[in-house]
């Protein structure tokens, strides 16, 4: 198993930018698809853009392309989302995710999660 620990979260005023990062610990990220989701309060918890294992492939939902870059340094076993030009609606808890599989879009399908980290966009 791998343990996951998200940093970077904070208030930001719509149009900013923030990096979060997801440190692992256990097991390298470049053992897994690794993803990051985000759950709104009163909300379901909803996939926002994913690495492959191998790290050719990046995955985005729609609302996030041109914005929100995934990034994976493997020496440091740790996995960025960069987010630039955050909106209102960007505020959700960020939460890093592992697969031991390919990339999936449901959160059901991944094995290990962090705790999370809140993003705040005012606006």
């Amino acid at each position: 198993q791998v343990q996951l620990v998200e940093s970077g979260g904070g208030l930001v005023q719509a149009g900013g930018s923030l990096r979060l990062s997801c440190a692992a610990s256990g097991r390298t990220v470049s053992s897994y698809a690794m993803a990051w989701f985000r759950q709104a309060p009163g909300k379901e918890r909803e996939f926002v853009i994913a690495i492959s294992m191998n790290g050719k492939s990046t995955y985005y939902r729609d609302s996030v392309k041109g914005r929100f870059t995934i990034s994976r340094a493997n020496a440091k076993n740790t996995v960025y989302l960069q987010m630039n030009r955050l909106k209102f609606e960007d505020t959700a808890v960020y939460y890093c995710a592992a697969l031991s599989w390919t990339f999936s879009r449901s959160a059901d399908e991944y094995e290990n999660w962090g705790q999370g980290t809140q993003v705040t966009v005012s606006s």
